[in-house]
């Protein structure tokens, strides 16, 4: 099992990510919750990882935090959650609000995120309610913030990632449209829309 890696950050596209570990590239998926916290291509990162092995592939996924990790790995233990919409939980809400929603029930804040059904979010809260006890605060390893490109493309990065995401090209349109022009980096657009997304 790959528990952690650290190296050079080739190329960020939300959900994935290409980090270069002694000369060998890995491929990874993250959240938004990482995204947001991750430097400039080209500076050194470090993650910690969680590999889910398919028949037909290998899937590394990479997150800033420990914590966010065990909350990633606990989603997957609730019925009918897999990696793809653990992903999408954790770039729809951070570990704090999801902990948030466990502890008074809120059921209504999960459905806003694409892919969870009305059944699927009560069964998480159930689910999750003992298994998230004592979860403590991890901070970010070691980076450096910060990342920057033209509008076009960050907007261009920005509706690719939102819809990879599970929202339809449509609603990432209007979501978008509402965001303010002085908004610059692809991560920050994202953190906008999903809040958006939620607030409705």
């Amino acid at each position: 099992m790959i528990g952690f890696i650290r190296g050079k950050l080739l190329v960020k596209q939300p959900p994935q990510l290409l980090v270069d570990v002694g000369g060998v590239g890995y491929e990874l998926d993250a959240p938004m919750s990482t995204f947001y916290g991750l430097p400039a291509t080209g500076a050194e990162i470090a993650l910690f990882t969680h590999l889910v092995v398919r028949e037909d592939a290998h899937v590394l996924f990479g997150f800033g935090t420990e914590r966010e990790r065990r909350m990633f790995r606990e989603l997957l233990k609730v019925s009918g959650i897999g990696p793809k919409l653990a992903l999408s939980l954790l770039s729809g809400i951070n570990v704090d609000e999801l902990l948030l929603c466990v502890a008074s029930g809120d059921v209504d804040s999960l459905v806003r995120i694409p892919g969870v059904g009305r059944k699927t979010a009560e069964r998480l809260l159930i689910e999750l309610r003992d298994r998230v006890k004592g979860f403590g605060d991890v901070s970010y390893l070691p980076q450096v913030a910060g990342s920057s490109s033209n509008a076009a493309g960050v907007q261009s990065e920005a509706f690719s990632a939102l819809v990879a995401l599970g929202y339809k090209p449509v609603e990432v349109t209007k979501l978008l449209k509402n965001i303010d022009a002085s908004v610059q980096s692809v991560e920050e657009i994202i953190r906008h829309a999903l809040k958006a997304a939620v607030a409705k």
